[in-house]
């Protein structure tokens, strides 16, 4: 038999960040987040302990990242490397998902 481990999560229960975020599902390798942002001030620059692939399900917002600026519209995806300085600009109300390898949440990278 394979692995029965298999979990369905429903975003309305899910726990939420410090940063606004909503923790999705979560495997041993990689997880799920979703935000929801508002136009204001650039988030703080910041470089994670792991690698960030995303994708933009409606507004806008500009990835600032390693001197490079990057315009991310609906349907368009993108992928920040592990230990990358980076930090957004929400343009228009903005909604994403990204996964996170390995796992954000756990053992405080989040933070």
């Amino acid at each position: 038999m394979g692995d029965t481990t298999v979990t369905k999560i429903n975003s309305h229960y899910s726990p939420k960040g410090k940063q606004g975020q909503v923790y999705l599902a979560s495997g041993k390798s990689v997880a799920m987040r979703l935000w929801r942002e508002n136009p204001g001030d650039p988030k703080p620059q910041s470089a994670r302990n792991y690698e960030t692939v995303g994708y933009v399900i409606e507004g806008s917002a500009e990835l600032h990242t390693e001197g490079q600026v990057v315009k991310l519209a609906a349907g368009d995806s993108w992928v920040v490397p592990k230990g990358a300085n980076h930090s957004y600009r929400i343009l228009e109300p903005f909604v994403a998902v990204e996964a996170t390898a390995p796992p954000a949440h756990v053992h405080g990278r989040d933070e």
